[in-house]
């Protein structure tokens, strides 16, 4: 029977600078892991690893220019935290009191990404500016410092349409495949699947959102072992272009109309 553990990582209060592989190490000796292993997956909070990062921005130091000003005042957002917001977006396409909806790397997302919860007082933190390349990172320091081979999930909380609450969601990865395709292969009454495509990445990060938390926690990794996964060359997170996606496209079409 195989076994599988899912535990969070805790570690002290993560700055900028700090080296966040030493402070996982640091960690899963608390834990019932006790270490890395061959085939682990780490699945970590981008808050931590932006911040290890130096992706702070205290809004003290941001002057916003108009459009900051008019979208903060239409909004009821900070105009500061406005020009935050778009320095980081690709594109601003709409936006409800309290939060802006960005396109940022290939995704959709409230204010690009730009969040105060976990971030010093006055300051905000960014995402990863690449995620994949730090998950990769990550990946390799972890085996050079082990001589383990994990996969490594950089991950974000998102709320999904017509759904409460958040779950997780992958935007880095190195190591595992973020979507398995099990196209081709059939039902339980033999018809070939046509469509699916499984996003597996998302789904494990959306199992380590139980154990790492939100809030106070200083829980910012989790360790899930157990998996059967390949470790391998695998690098990035897969995404669709906007006119692919289902609910995209329906509002892209709804305008057009």
């Amino acid at each position: 029977m195989t076994s599988f553990l899912t535990v969070g990582i805790r570690t002290r209060i993560i700055h900028a600078g700090d080296d966040l592989v030493e402070a996982l190490l640091g960690g899963i000796l608390q834990t019932d892991a006790g270490c890395f292993a061959e085939g682990d997956i780490v699945v970590l909070a981008e808050s931590a690893v932006a911040t290890s990062e130096g992706r702070i921005v205290c809004l003290d130091t941001v002057r916003p220019g108009q459009e900051s000003v008019r979208l903060g005042e239409r909004h009821g957002i900070d105009p500061r935290l406005v020009e935050v917001v778009k320095r980081e977006s690709d594109e601003i396409v709409g936006g409800i009191p309290g939060h802006l909806l960005c396109m940022k790397g290939g995704t959709l997302l409230p204010n690009a990404g730009v969040d105060a919860s976990n971030a010093p007082p006055g300051c905000v933190v960014l995402l990863p500016k690449d995620p994949d390349r730090s998950a990769r990172t990550i990946r390799e320091e972890i085996g050079s410092r082990t001589g383990t081979r994990v996969g490594v999930i950089i991950a974000d909380s998102r709320t999904h349409a017509m759904r409460s609450g958040c779950s997780g969601v992958a935007i880095g990865c190195s190591g595992l495949p973020s979507v398995i395709d099990v196209r081709g292969r059939s039902d339980l009454f033999g018809r070939p699947l046509e469509v699916t495509r499984q996003a597996l990445a998302d789904n494990i990060a959306s199992a380590a959102e139980i154990v790492r938390g939100e809030a106070d926690e200083s829980t910012p990794a989790a360790l899930i072992r157990g998996l059967g996964i390949p470790i391998g060359d695998y690098e990035g997170v897969e995404s669709i272009a906007a006119e692919d996606c289902l609910f995209m496209g329906l509002l892209a079409r709804r305008e057009k109309g």
